[in-house]
């Protein structure tokens, strides 16, 4: 591939960063890559598998090569190349095009253009500048966002049940769980769990309705309560906050965090799921760049460290902490609880 000279080639690539994206909301709109899953082919014949317009399809199909989601040939056979086979195609157990689905939903796409524009508003005055009042949202509007997110909160629940063993698991906590995708996707893996999902009495209805849904009341309760003001109930083997700390203030966090270690069991482990930054601030680059959204919808400072968390794990009473990684690459901070 040639490289073409350009004087301002940061600033260029800056400029067409949004375009594979674009190409990749495309392509698993079009189910470009669960037609190639297994075997290459030619643009008429993927056309032809998805209803497309060849003509159109071929500047698609080469942007994903561009994008190195899918490999060319001579012939122009296409091919999915080893990541998009692994994370693009729906039967696979890492699939993620759920984030790509909630993404493209015209209400978050509004959303996302909208911290584009208001950025440095909200970093000029200090106040997040997109207007995302949670209590005001009705129950419809509640149940439809969380219709997105559902997905997501079920594939991690499968991810981190499949890379950690929670076989001598007996209880667990989903500490603002949603509408218990986590829980219901655990208990599905690790059927003798009993699951609790403790979420805002607004919320909890909702929840209700989803557990239902799945069939899975028999494995997962549903609980109300504030999980900054309340005292919590229950005693918990393991208890698992995804997409929770990310959202509060430095104070809330670590108030949620305690009162989370009062319902653990002595040698019980809390896990932490969602965006972590690095101590240096600039890794991993995708959590950099949500970092800078992130501080338009919340009043918190942006993406939390993994020093921070661990700080606030220890602040709160837990030992043996320690960070990792699940396939999709979210970050999990890990930490137990003491024995007796």
């Amino acid at each position: 591939m040639k490289n073409y000279p350009c004087e301002a080639k940061n600033i260029c690539k800056i400029l067409s960063a949004p375009f594979p994206f674009f190409a990749l909301m495309a392509g698993v709109q079009l189910g470009v890559f669960a037609v190639l899953k297994d075997k290459p082919m030619k643009v008429e014949q993927i056309a032809d598998a998805i209803g497309a317009n060849p003509i159109k399809l071929k500047s698609l199909l080469y942007a994903l090569v561009i994008a190195k989601l899918l490999a060319v040939e001579k012939g122009e056979l296409f091919s999915n190349t080893s990541e998009a086979s692994q994370f693009l195609i729906p039967e696979s157990p890492s699939y993620m095009c759920d984030h790509v689905h909630y993404n493209v939903h015209p209400h978050i796409m509004s959303w996302w253009m909208s911290a584009g524009v208001k950025l440095s508003e909200s970093i000029k005055t200090g106040k997040p500048q997109i207007d995302y009042d949670f209590s005001a949202l009705s129950e419809d509007e509640l149940a439809m966002g969380f219709c997105t997110t559902h997905p997501i909160a079920l594939r991690a629940g499968r991810e981190l049940a499949t890379k950690y063993n929670f076989s001598s698991c007996h209880t667990l906590a989903d500490v603002g769980g949603g509408v218990g995708g986590l829980a219901i996707a655990i208990t599905e893996i690790y059927p003798h769990i009993k699951a609790t999902v403790i979420e805002l009495p607004k919320i909890t209805p909702i929840t209700q309705h989803f557990v239902d849904e799945a069939q899975a009341a028999d494995r997962v309760r549903v609980i109300a309560a504030n999980l900054i003001h309340d005292s919590l109930e229950g005693s918990f083997d393991v208890a698992v906050l995804r997409a929770l700390i990310q959202i509060l203030s430095q104070d809330d966090a670590i108030k949620v965090l305690r009162n989370t270690y009062k319902i653990i069991n002595p040698g019980g482990i809390i896990y932490i799921l969602g965006h972590i930054l690095d101590d240096s601030r600039t890794t991993p680059i995708e959590e950099v760049w949500y970092s800078i959204v992130n501080i338009n919808f919340y009043d918190i400072p942006g993406s939390y460290t993994e020093g921070e968390y661990s700080n606030w794990l220890m602040e709160a009473g837990f030992v043996q902490i320690e960070r990792g990684f699940l396939p999709n690459g979210d970050g999990v901070m890990i930490a137990r609880k003491p024995e007796r």
